[in-house]
């Protein structure tokens, strides 16, 4: 079978993307509050105000998705410590949710949280200064992640470290950064974490109309998180991606900078991987060092390889399918996840590694110009 042509994404922003775009985010924007809002109760199709956080935390998990998928898809760097930006996130935002507590804690200490009195800390530590305003918290949100995929992205491309050995690296990077959040004297609430919350921007994050604005700024971040990555692989930057993914040698030969091609997308991955930690938090209540364990980034790998690699909207699909699918299937048959997930990555790597959306391209259900190619060792 020949290869498929390695070109850029055509006709990337033509009127059937558009009306795509567009119907998908009038039934998220619309019509989804429209039938928690509007729709008696007691109808079928009401949206009961619980599942509201929960289809707002598959929107995150799609956000995360889309930036491995980014970088995965489409520079063949396949970073198996991706939850360690969506953790480092999640915690920016957790510090602030936790310095408007206030005096309302268990403790009543207007300066200290809970967990820093039960353990007879003194004062604030001073990387807690500035997180009582929501601006310098939005700020660290992107700095803290983009900063670190930055310093750990140029050490690893400038040492040209590629392959098993980057993912393996990026895997350590995040087991140890779990280790170090497990800490008592760390100052981030140990293995209990970060809980309790309050309010957020003086709105209390348990009302259903809060929590009904979090899910639509989630909305919000993935689709502009979606035009982001898409704008950046129909771009010239997004041919070279490509290239230097199945053939990075030839690339540097012809005058490119891998390092620096690599570092940026690797570094707008880690932004957009934050900013789905800093939504998540505040719609589940809760965050604690297990989100750094490296088989949560594993299992963000198996959401992009069901939904298609290198295809953007397959890794939102396959985030969102397989988390709607654990969270039937840990209610129902608990014991049995952990092989259906092993399972979906067998199958996923054997049999249709192109994903869902690579199979419905193939049976020509959609246009199939749009999905980055393989590399020539997995085509089928």
């Amino acid at each position: 079978m020949p290869a498929p042509s390695c070109g850029p994404i055509k006709n990337a922003w033509g009127p059937g993307f558009w009306a795509g775009f567009v119907a998908c985010g009038i039934v998220l924007i619309v019509i989804v509050p429209a039938l928690n809002l509007w729709v008696p109760p007691a109808s079928r199709i009401a949206l009961p105000d619980y599942l509201v956080p929960l289809l707002g935390k598959y929107l995150c998990y799609g956000l995360l998705a889309l930036s491995l998928d980014l970088i995965w898809g489409y520079a063949g760097i396949l970073s198996l410590g991706h939850g360690a930006f969506f953790a480092l996130g999640g915690y920016c935002i957790g510090m602030h949710l936790m310095r408007q507590i206030g005096t309302r804690g268990v403790y009543g200490n207007p300066l200290l949280p809970d967990f820093m009195v039960f353990l007879n800390w003194k004062e604030l530590p001073w990387f807690w200064w500035g997180f009582d305003h929501f601006a310098f918290a939005a700020a660290m949100v992107v700095l803290v992640p983009g900063l670190l995929a930055l310093v750990f992205g140029w050490l690893a491309f400038r040492s040209r470290v590629t392959g098993v050995y980057l993912s393996i690296i990026t895997q350590a990077m995040t087991y140890a950064l779990m280790l170090a959040f497990f800490r008592n004297d760390m100052g981030f609430g140990g293995n209990n974490g970060m809980t309790d919350y309050k309010d957020i921007l003086g709105c209390d994050v348990h009302q259903p109309s809060t929590r009904l604005g979090l899910y639509l700024a989630s909305v919000v971040a993935l689709g502009l998180g979606y035009l982001l990555c898409r704008f950046i692989t129909a771009s010239k930057l997004g041919r070279v991606l490509l290239a230097l993914r199945d053939a990075e040698s030839r690339v540097r030969f012809l005058g490119y900078s891998v390092t620096n091609a690599k570092l940026f997308v690797f570094t707008v991955s880690a932004l957009l991987a934050g900013i789905a930690g800093a939504l998540y938090v505040p719609q589940v209540g809760i965050i604690n060092p297990s989100e750094f364990s490296p088989g949560n980034s594993i299992e963000i790998a198996i959401w992009v390889s069901v939904g298609g690699r290198g295809t953007l909207s397959g890794a939102i699909l396959g985030a969102v399918l397989v988390n709607a699918g654990k969270t039937w299937l840990t209610g129902a048959a608990p014991e049995t996840w952990l092989f259906v997930l092993g399972a979906l990555f067998v199958l996923t790597t054997l049999i249709f590694p192109r994903g869902i959306v690579g199979l419905l391209r193939q049976a020509r259900w959609v246009r199939p110009r749009a999905t980055a190619p393989l590399p020539a060792g997995e085509q089928a």
